[in-house]
């Protein structure tokens, strides 16, 4: 498994990112493990990701991961590996590891495709002409795949 305890989950660099998840507690001990919450990533590295939560989720929690692009939902699986307060103490920080390199991979697909996104909506507004994700997708690559991998590998 990633990034288990605070030494190995050190060893990855963070990349801040903001990205919609919902997310649900597994494990046995939670009565109300079925239910679904949103939330928002803050970083993402190699081994795991920081959400925010309203509810604290003890840590060694598995926990599921839902997270959508356009009309594609990703699902994953990790485990808490800790819980804080937030600095302002009405959030929860949640960090967690991935159960496995398949899941870190589908992770880090879904924030390439957001920033590619994001980088068609700037190009469409700096040429005035609206540019297909097509047309965004390889100059990105061309510009940004580089620098993007060397963040995770």
């Amino acid at each position: 498994m990633l990034g288990q305890d605070s030494v190995e989950q050190r060893r990855f660099i963070r990349h801040p990112v903001s990205l919609p998840l919902k997310y649900k507690v597994t494990g046995e001990e939670y009565l109300d493990k079925n239910k679904s919450r949103n939330s928002l990533t803050k970083n993402i590295s190699r081994g795991g990701l920081l959400f925010t939560a309203k509810r604290p989720v003890k840590a060694e929690s598995l926990i599921a991961i839902r997270m959508p692009f356009q009309e594609k939902i990703f699902d994953v699986r990790a485990k808490v590996v800790h819980c804080t307060r937030d600095f302002k103490g009405k959030l929860y920080n949640i960090g967690v590891c991935f159960q496995n390199p398949d899941e870190a991979f589908k992770v880090r697909l879904i924030e390439q495709m957001y920033l590619i996104c994001e980088y068609r909506d700037l190009r469409s507004v700096q040429l005035g002409k609206n540019i297909s994700l097509q047309d965004a997708s390889l100059e990105w690559i061309k510009k940004y795949s580089e620098k993007f991998q060397k963040l995770y590998w």
